[in-house]
């Protein structure tokens, strides 16, 4: 059996706003080219742990980090990281859409503008298809890209977000409860293309639906209060999870 690296090692994670403690004592290891799932009541900590793996929580007066989170062996902590090239790395799709109100093309064409991530107009125009193919969307935008991103329909502004991020070449994509705004047609395209781009990024996603993380995750962490009350495969935590918590949780009969 061969040795896969993680992606990101969690080592004793902590974290607070102010003096309240909203993550206690994180161990977790996120695999290359997995889904993780992280599932768990409202206000458990599963939204602050995800921000934490690309310091969106630094934009938040008052938060303080302990611990370790690796990301190939480095810590993303340590003084001399840069955060616009770990967003780069970590990209993050959000909860509600959240197209710039430009074109779809300036959408996908923003982060690589920014960053200098191509040489010239066919170089860019080439990620824009790529990007756009990639979250299913190319099909139904390739006759208009100058239409404007808040034209299109909820569930295909958030493949364009996914797009957006796809576009700045990212290793891990982010998904805070990234469905949870979209209709069940719109929800099951994002489901699929998740499983799609499993192929080419390692994904984590926080979802109040236990569904939705039986059908596109491979591992799952069940958060309470705070703590990781148990972290498998997912075929394991839904049909013989370990703790007594968990087996309530995804049962119904708590939370």
């Amino acid at each position: 059996m061969t040795n896969i690296e993680p992606v990101f090692s969690i080592e004793n994670l902590n974290f607070y706003y102010g003096a309240n403690r909203a993550l206690s004592n994180i161990n977790m290891d996120i695999m290359p080219r997995k889904v993780t799932a992280l599932i768990g009541p409202s206000g458990c900590g599963k939204s602050t742990y995800l921000r934490c793996l690309n310091r969106m929580n630094d934009t938040i007066a008052g938060t303080r980090v302990e611990g370790k989170i690796l990301l190939h062996g480095e810590d993303i902590y340590a003084p001399d990281v840069d955060e616009v090239d770990l967003r780069q790395r970590v990209g993050m799709v959000f909860q509600t859409p959240n197209p710039f109100p430009q074109s779809i093309f300036d959408n996908v064409a923003f982060g690589p503008r920014v960053l200098g991530l191509t040489n010239n107009k066919t170089d860019l125009e080439e990620v824009i298809v790529k990007s756009l193919t990639k979250a299913a969307l190319w099909d139904d935008v390739k006759d208009d890209l100058k239409q404007g991103a808040l034209s299109l329909s909820l569930g295909q502004q958030q493949r364009l977000c996914i797009a957006r991020v796809i576009a700045v070449q990212p290793e891990v994509i982010l998904m805070d409860e990234s469905t949870s705004a979209l209709d069940p047609i719109a929800t099951g395209h994002v489901e699929d293309l998740i499983a799609e781009l499993k192929e080419d990024y390692t994904i984590v996603i926080v979802t109040h639906n236990m569904q939705q993380a039986a059908r596109v995750s491979d591992v799952t962490g069940l958060f309470w209060l705070g703590e990781l009350i148990e972290f498998n495969k997912t075929k394991e935590i839904f049909t013989r999870p370990k703790e007594e918590l968990t087996e309530a949780y995804i049962t119904g009969r708590m939370g």
